[in-house]
């Protein structure tokens, strides 16, 4: 009897043991509770760029003959007008002497058929053909004249002379590439954009065109704001993303054609639902977050990232303003766990974080 007595005690402690440890493992812990805030923000994106001078152009040679002079050296800033090579012109001046000789003898010609027009002797045809074959002569000049002219290229405008192509005395062809030239007082900074980031942008109310920044290979940031002029016509089919033009003023001559940069744009969003990013978690590549619902208990649910900033999150699909997040504790959080709520709003988190100026 002793006995099973004993067992029936041994039985109630083991019982009132258990149920207290479960009574204790189900107590709700405390957590930091915070919602989501709607307000309108921006953000600043940077996209690769390439970089054009506002002119660019290759030199080349009009006429063939030997390289005479050199005028020029490779990186030399030159002026409009400026002569930068000159090709032997001996065989055009001989022309060019030729065709004045014949040009005088068509003249004196003419005049001879004129006299005797006048008296009757020849006629008006013959005198026509006299003024034909004077024109043509004058006209051989201004070839022969033309072609003199192209024995000296010279810059078509102010700008920086690029690699010369070769040196003194080579015997080049008609149409041979000489070396290039570049304006760069300013220069064009060409980058891709999304067709939802240009929705985006066309629909924004501006008064004046969008001024950006433009980031340099080293991370310096370029002293001169430039501005978005223009977009190109229409959108490339594999990538999906449409050409932006941007203008940067260029004094220094810092920026050169070819090189690369990044090309800041701030973006506005008008109601974007932010959060903390200390409120998700990952998972298989997916972001997550604990909310809070009706009983106090915590389940975790899948989110969409609409634009990812500085410690915050745009939402773009998952949660409302309505919703109750977890901000802290996400390490020792479990689905369904019940919790004691101590509520934060997501504005005085993000306030204390400055990332929203006020």
């Amino acid at each position: 009897m002793n006995k099973i007595l004993l067992i029936s005690l041994c039985a109630a402690v083991c019982f009132t043991a258990c149920k207290t440890k479960k009574e204790e493992k189900e107590e709700p812990g405390k957590y930091t509770i915070t919602s989501p805030v709607l307000i309108d923000t921006s953000f600043a994106k940077d996209y690769i760029a390439q970089i054009q001078s506002i002119q660019n152009v290759e030199i080349h040679a009009m006429v063939k003959g030997f390289i005479q002079s050199i005028n020029v050296d490779e990186g030399q800033q030159v002026r409009a007008g400026q002569v930068l090579f000159k090709i032997m012109p001996k065989e055009y001046e001989a022309e060019l002497q030729k065709a004045k000789a014949a040009a005088t003898t068509a003249q004196i010609e003419l005049q001879n058929v004129k006299k005797l027009a006048d008296k009757n002797i020849v006629s008006s045809s013959e005198l026509a053909i006299a003024q034909a074959k004077l024109d043509e002569a004058k006209a051989e000049v201004s070839r022969a004249e033309l072609f003199v002219s192209f024995t000296e290229i010279k810059a078509p405008f102010d700008g920086v002379i690029d690699r010369i192509q070769f040196k003194l005395g080579s015997l080049i062809d008609e149409g041979t590439l000489l070396t290039t030239l570049s304006n760069n007082k300013s220069v064009f900074a060409y980058f891709n954009v999304s067709e939802v980031e240009y929705l985006d942008f066309k629909n924004k109310k501006v008064d004046d065109k969008q001024k950006v920044s433009l980031l340099l290979a080293n991370g310096d940031e370029h002293k001169y704001k430039g501005v978005i002029e223009t977009i190109e016509g229409q959108f490339d089919n594999e990538t999906g993303n449409i050409a932006f033009r941007a203008k940067f003023p260029n004094p220094d001559f810092l920026l050169k054609h070819g090189e690369t940069g990044k090309v800041r744009l701030t973006l506005s969003i008008k109601n974007a639902l932010l959060i903390p990013q200390k409120c998700t978690y990952e998972l298989q590549d997916k972001i997550y977050v604990y909310v809070l619902d009706k009983d106090n208990k915590l389940k975790s649910r899948n989110i969409s990232i609409k634009q990812k900033l500085s410690n915050l999150y745009i939402i773009d699909s998952g949660l409302n303003e309505t919703d109750k997040i977890l901000l802290d504790g996400l390490q020792t959080a479990s689905d369904d766990q019940k919790v004691e709520a101590d509520f934060i709003p997501a504005i005085k988190v993000i306030e204390n974080l400055q990332l929203i100026k006020q």
